[in-house]
């Protein structure tokens, strides 16, 4: 098995967007089962978290002229360098300089492509960024081939194409890119909506995870819990389910916290089911508010909180997740505990 390189700039922001344009057909077909007293965990969308740091920085109209490498240094990567800090009209200066001295530069052309289709430095145009990415993938740029099928999946900037797409990422997956066999794991599960095909999935879930795709893993550990495409293993399942939550999926936070709870596949730790079940849950997951608030309630695996407890409850509430019990418990709280309640949502909804 290969190291599990972290995924990072363009690459993982791509992956999950392509994630969220496969996965809401694939969801109806893939929510896990959990053998759980907790019940069953729902499917995150895998929308792209904010961009860290982007926030704070002046639009780069308004930034000096700055790279992130030394522009001394010949390997220095002076575009991606100045993209990753977000100098954007330096960044397209730069991969556009670079393309004009080479017209093979495919990463280059890649990066000229993604600012285009994020509107960064640059009006937003998914047409352009699309010519931008084409280029690219016809000068044998696997992340290029990979954006060019997402942009023909879903149809933005050149016209809706579900074959094509599929062949994009194909192309790219023979090169190794971790986006482009999940993506290929996911139509395999989706079968064209007749069959699904659990082994070719399994290989190519198999395939991204070790080269370091989280929703991978993520999707390979829900098979070997089920036995489907693979021979049932709920300790391979654990194993690839925690890797996925310590790679800051939420998705795999909320399900290995259950395989926790209920010691599925490894040792039973209530208290290490909390920590996971609280981290997701301050990343808004509705289903992890909801057992983070059960844990706080009754005080299993963490110091019991009826205020913090019925915090998340009412946050899962507003999202939609219903709870009879815990609406039974809120019943019962003084009116002091009811203010404190409310003044705690209030402070984490405007924090």
């Amino acid at each position: 098995m290969t190291a599990r390189p972290k995924l990072c700039g363009l690459a993982a922001a791509a992956t999950l967007l392509a994630a969220a344009m496969l996965h809401p057909v694939a969801a109806q077909q893939f929510v896990p089962t959990s053998p759980s007293a907790f019940g069953q965990p729902a499917l995150q969308s895998f929308t792209a978290p904010p961009t860290k740091g982007d926030a704070d920085l002046m639009p780069p109209s308004s930034m000096p002229d700055a790279t992130a490498a030394d522009p001394k240094n010949p390997n220095a990567d002076l575009a991606f360098g100045a993209y990753q800090r977000g100098f954007y009209a330096t960044a397209m200066r730069e991969a556009v300089k670079r393309v004009g001295k080479n017209k093979s530069d495919g990463p280059a052309m890649t990066l000229v492509g993604e600012l285009y289709a994020q509107g960064l430095g640059v009006k937003m145009d998914p047409a352009e960024a699309a010519r931008w990415y084409k280029l690219a993938a016809d000068a044998g740029d696997p992340q290029a081939m990979y954006e060019l099928g997402v942009a023909t999946m879903k149809g933005t900037g050149v016209p809706q194409d579900r074959a094509s797409a599929k062949n994009l990422f194909e192309q790219a997956a023979a090169k190794n890119h971790a986006g482009a066999l999940f993506n290929l794991g996911i139509i395999a599960l989706q079968g064209n909506g007749v069959v699904q095909d659990f082994k070719t999935a399994a290989t190519f879930f198999t395939r991204a995870s070790d080269i370091g795709n989280n929703e991978a893993d993520y999707a390979l550990a829900v098979m070997y819990r089920n036995g489907n495409g693979v021979e049932q293993d709920s300790a391979k399942a654990a194993g690839l389910m925690k890797r996925a939550a310590n790679d800051d999926n939420i998705a795999a936070m909320v399900e290995y916290g259950i395989m926790l709870f209920n010691g599925i596949g490894v040792e039973r730790d209530e208290a290490g089911a909390a920590r996971y079940f609280l981290k997701a849950a301050g990343r808004n997951n509705p289903v992890a508010q909801n057992r983070a608030a059960r844990l706080l309630v009754l005080g299993r695996g963490v110091k019991q909180d009826v205020i913090e407890g019925m915090k998340w409850h009412i946050l899962a509430r507003s999202a939609g997740l219903k709870d009879e019990w815990l609406d039974s418990q809120l019943n019962l709280l003084t009116p002091w505990q009811r203010n404190a309640v409310d003044a705690a949502v209030k402070q984490y909804v405007g924090s």
